[in-house]
């Protein structure tokens, strides 16, 4: 579900300025026994430019996603 930020004075995307975006998370597997038997030990939230596409991993600490996004907006 794509969250839409519009705050006034951030820099925007890091490509091409605009500061709308997608907040998404995905889970990703380690190395060793957790490679082989497919357990997703990672997790990364992903924020993603509405308008060029450009997204940005972050590991996932339990920070809030509007945090996220004022990083990378700037």
């Amino acid at each position: 579900m794509p969250s839409q930020h519009d705050a006034h004075g951030d820099d925007g995307c890091p490509k091409c300025g605009h500061t709308e975006t997608d907040v998404g998370t995905i889970s990703t597997t380690g190395g060793g026994l957790s490679k082989m038997f497919d357990i997703q030990t990672n997790e990364f939230q992903v924020v993603s430019c509405l308008n060029c596409g450009y997204s940005e991993l972050y590991r996932d600490t339990g920070s809030a996603g509007s945090d996220i996004v004022d990083v990378f907006l700037g």
